[in-house]
């Protein structure tokens, strides 16, 4: 019998969790969705692994049977799938690297030049992120690396390098009233509606809504994006406004958009991270080494 290891992440999740509704926003899933895979687990396995009240959703004794043998599993699969990843890598001289919307900004063509330097026959490969899963390329193995802004969901399964951190503004639409002026306090905006990343995000979305800042209060969301191109267009259709690194305003310039510095908000920082689980390659380890010859 084969079960999908999509089947028994979902399964890991709602045990952790203990309930389908934080499982499914951690998998970045419908709930329904998500039942459904565990219903499909059960089936394949002929055992039923969930206690299911209004409580929450409780492990059974098969299910804590499951529970305690699957960190081997799933890890033994990471493993192979790793050295096959890897192996494709060295013979294809490709090193693939995620990013988020403007990488390391401006030091991101720097560290892939010395990079190169290093290793003349390799090139980067950059793959852009979703910023509703932001780490999902380093979990799967897709991406050997990535130029990450942290938080970032399940940060701590990996090792980062911090290269820069830089304040964060507001973005808003061009005809917003606040725009007329030059600098905000971040109270004063704690009643605007806020362009959001999905609430699957976790720990990323909730720095870009600044949770740590509102005293409790919830964010009202006007609308949900989950790349810049979506997040630029909300923001100048009034849909809301946004937290936006500083940096922003040189990247995503736009006539209808305005960046205006905010008080009262944590800093942003962009780290190149990798994961913990194995020692880094010949070519990541050259990779590490030119980011943190640049980095501040």
């Amino acid at each position: 019998m084969d079960v999908d290891t999509r089947l028994l992440r979902s399964f890991r999740a709602v045990a952790e969790e203990g309930s389908l509704t934080r499982a499914a926003q951690r998998l970045y899933l419908s709930q329904p969705a998500l039942t459904k895979q565990i219903r499909q687990l059960e089936e394949r396995l002929g055992a039923r692994l969930f206690q299911r009240s209004k409580h929450g959703m409780a492990p059974t004794a098969a299910g804590e049977a499951l529970a305690a043998a699957l960190p081997s599993v799933l890890d033994a699969w990471d493993a192979a799938r790793r050295a096959v990843r890897g192996a494709e890598a060295e013979a294809s001289r490709v090193l693939r690297v995620g990013f988020l919307a403007s990488a390391a900004n401006e030091k991101t063509q720097p560290i892939i030049a010395r990079f190169r330097e290093c290793r003349p026959d390799w090139r980067i490969e950059l793959r852009q992120a979703s910023w509703g899963d932001p780490a999902a390329g380093l979990v799967s193995g897709e991406v050997d690396a990535a130029f990450m802004r942290l938080p970032f969901p399940r940060q701590d399964e990996f090792a980062s390098l911090a290269l820069l951190t830089e304040p964060r503004c507001v973005a808003m639409a061009a005809g917003h009233p606040l725009a007329r002026r030059e600098s905000l306090r971040f109270e004063e905006l704690l009643d605007e509606p806020f362009i959001a990343a999905p609430g699957a995000a976790g720990a990323f979305r909730d720095h870009w809504v600044a949770a740590d800042a509102r005293g409790g209060r919830p964010v009202k969301v006007g609308a949900v994006a989950e790349h810049p191109d979506d997040w630029l267009t909300a923001i100048a259709n009034g849909d809301g406004i946004a937290l936006a690194p500083a940096s922003a305003a040189r990247y995503y310039a736009r006539p209808d958009i305005a960046y205006r510095e905010v008080e009262g908000v944590a800093p942003s920082t962009v780290a190149l991270v990798w994961p913990k689980a194995v020692p880094p390659s010949g070519p990541l380890s050259d990779l590490i080494a030119a980011a943190a010859a640049l980095a501040d």
